[in-house]
């Protein structure tokens, strides 16, 4: 995915005040009085010099180009957690992210031996069909993801262990709606049928010190089916959503949604505290037509650095 150049704004209009000519000291003159002369082969011409105006400033302009959408932020952001490359191919065969780790001493404050992050393998954005543009691209106005839904789908870590029921392929609405509690299914499945739902795609993981992650993607037929999910059922937008399978208290979590951002994309995320025997952070991802739920579960505390990788990772492949 290729960045977008940052267009630096100009301050307005500075005009420069003109500075006052010195004077020449009076001392000075009267040594040339006595003197009486000057070197013939080096004639001074520093009164001259001081008598001319001084050279005019061109003014900047007025108004500078309006800045283009940037993925800065985010690369920032992302930089923290990976390396990437980004090798561009046709349209028809997508693009190579190329993001792998990087060494550690190369990212401030992260010079330990084992900060947390996973190995995630070489990350491609999915082949498109003939013509198709990306979402968020010029002729895309509706936002819409054109290829295969599973291939959007962030694939596990090294070490990890596959969930064999999320394999990565499609699921079905009762087995995301098992991811919340059974007071609030009945409701949301309600409200996920006046949302023109079309697919549900799912993979998930258990790596080594675990932490048990899941990854769903639901794509409706339109942005205005997808937020309305998101911002009446799921109530992404605060702590008053339906909770998740197992939790009893949330949190906002503040530090996620600050660090992680790509442009055209909304991102919410949530920890659970009072934490429990074991805790359980997740985020919601909107990109266009697709929604996006991460969870992350782990005995004791659900370590952040993990989710916030995760979470960036996915959001990258959706935007």
């Amino acid at each position: 995915m290729t960045e977008q150049q940052t267009d630096v704004a100009l301050p307005e209009d500075v005009t420069l005040p003109e500075q006052d000519q010195p004077e020449q000291p009076k001392q000075q003159e009267q040594e040339q009085e006595q003197t009486g002369q000057q070197d013939e082969s080096e004639p001074s011409d520093q009164s001259e010099q001081l008598d001319q105006p001084a050279p005019a400033v061109p003014p900047l302009p007025a108004e500078a180009p309006a800045p283009k959408p940037s993925r800065k932020p985010f690369l920032w952001a992302l930089a923290r957690w990976t390396a990437a490359v980004l090798v561009c191919g046709g349209v028809g065969a997508g693009t190579a992210l190329g993001i792998t780790s990087m060494e550690r001493t190369d990212v401030p404050g992260l010079e330990t031996e084992n900060d947390g992050r996973w190995e995630y393998p070489k990350l491609s954005l999915p082949a498109l069909p003939a013509d198709a543009p990306r979402p968020f691209s010029e002729g895309n106005d509706g936002e819409v993801h054109h290829a295969d839904l599973r291939k959007y789908l962030l694939p596990a870590p090294a070490g990890a262990t596959p969930d064999p029921k999320l394999n990565g392929g499609w699921v079905t609405v009762e087995q995301f709606l098992s991811q919340y509690r059974k007071d609030d299914r009945a409701e949301l499945s309600e409200a996920l049928k006046e949302s023109a739902l079309r697919h549900v795609a799912a993979r998930g993981w258990t790596t080594p010190d675990g932490t048990t992650t899941r990854i769903h993607l639901l794509r409706f037929n339109s942005v205005a089916f997808a937020e309305a999910f998101k911002d009446d059922a799921v109530q992404a937008g605060s702590v008053d959503g339906p909770l998740l399978d197992g939790v009893e208290g949330v949190q906002s979590d503040s530090d996620v949604t600050i660090d992680i951002r790509v442009p055209y994309t909304a991102l919410y995320s949530f920890v659970e505290l009072p934490q429990n025997a074991d805790q359980t952070r997740w985020a919601y991802i909107q990109a266009g037509d697709t929604l996006a739920l991460i969870t992350q579960s782990r005995e004791g505390e659900a370590v952040p650095v993990p989710f916030q990788q995760t979470v960036a990772l996915q959001n990258q492949l959706l935007g």
